[in-house]
């Protein structure tokens, strides 16, 4: 099964047709999408759409904290630019896009996979795994060998050795790495629809279960076009400039 991983999507469409429609041509036969489908993006609704309609065909969803901020209410501390596009997001979104939202789990399994938005350890905190020992803390707190997340928005790869030896990995777009079996592995396939590593590309991921290998991808779209469209719809420039930008 060829599993892609598509996170931090931030209900930008273009980002997101995009790495579908590669995803499709990488022979991708499943999909899981690991939050953050909202925030930050001039087209909710449509890319909401989109993911509902993979989940209607079996793809993995998990909720992301912009979307609990979309369906429950902003936690306080979150910036007042990114409160502002939820109460604009919220009035975008019909009352079944928002349950369904609502209703999205924290974490879910498949084998010896595990897919989270953000830590293994305490979902519902939304911790940044940033470097080495948060993703130790994330790796312990799950049975899985495989763990997904993202929440970060730059691609990132840990290994738990057998031996409980931690270690990272620079991903390269396109190059295939190998999953030995008897480590334990957290990766964070960088964001679709907003990426933060100085690269504008979008990001996401496949795994091949059976042959235990993992690509990391980048995907050239029109990020002008969902730059101007988060413009259009008023909302703050500075998520356009992060599309233009990759910061």
């Amino acid at each position: 099964m060829r599993i892609a991983l598509l996170t931090d999507l931030h209900a930008n469409r273009e980002a997101l047709d995009a790495c579908l429609a590669h995803a499709g041509r990488q022979g991708a036969d499943k999909y899981a999408f690991t939050g953050d489908l909202v925030g930050y993006g001039g087209d909710p609704a449509r890319v909401l759409d989109t993911v509902m309609a993979h989940a209607a065909r079996g793809a993995i969803v998990v909720k992301g904290n912009h979307d609990e901020a979309t369906a429950s209410g902003p936690r306080p501390g979150m910036h007042a630019e990114a409160r502002e596009v939820i109460a604009w997001t919220r009035g975008q979104l019909s009352e079944a896009q928002l349950a369904w939202l609502d209703a999205l789990p924290l974490t879910s399994e498949l084998g010896n996979m595990m897919f989270v938005h953000a830590s293994a350890h305490e979902p519902q905190r939304w911790e940044y795994v940033m470097g080495v020992a948060e993703a130790e803390r994330s790796l312990r707190a799950s049975h899985s060998r495989m763990v997904f997340s993202g929440h970060v928005h730059a691609p990132a790869l840990y290994r738990r050795a057998d031996d409980g030896r931690m270690g990272a990995h620079a991903p390269k777009p396109g190059a295939m790495v190998r999953i030995a079996p008897q480590h334990q592995y957290l990766v964070i396939p960088g964001s679709v629809g907003q990426p933060r590593d100085g690269n504008c590309a979008a990001c996401y991921a496949i795994y091949d279960d059976e042959a235990r290998e993992l690509t990391y991808f980048r995907v050239a779209y029109d990020h002008g076009a969902a730059a101007r469209r988060v413009i259009a719809e008023g909302l703050p420039i500075v998520f356009a400039m992060r599309l233009v930008e990759g910061i």
